[in-house]
């Protein structure tokens, strides 16, 4: 059940540069011996398999925190 971010990585011909990117989070579903692991995109509900090099942990989204200060009386 974890949240991974896929690394997409796409060879641009005319400007001679490589194009890269990290998108997600997908979930985590299944982790496979030689490496491959099993995501799901939630908003699509697509299953597929990637090699588990192109992912890294998603530690979320910081503008969504909340802080709650608790005061005790004098």
């Amino acid at each position: 059940g974890q949240l991974v971010l896929l690394y997409n990585s796409r060879l641009r011909l005319f400007p001679g540069k490589l194009k890269s990117r990290w998108s997600g989070p997908f979930k985590l579903l299944k982790i496979y011996p030689h490496g491959a692991i099993d995501l799901l995109d939630e908003k699509t509900g697509q299953e597929f398999k990637v090699n588990g090099q192109r992912v890294k942990q998603y530690w979320g989204d910081d503008s969504k925190l909340e802080v709650t200060t608790i005061l005790d009386e004098p």
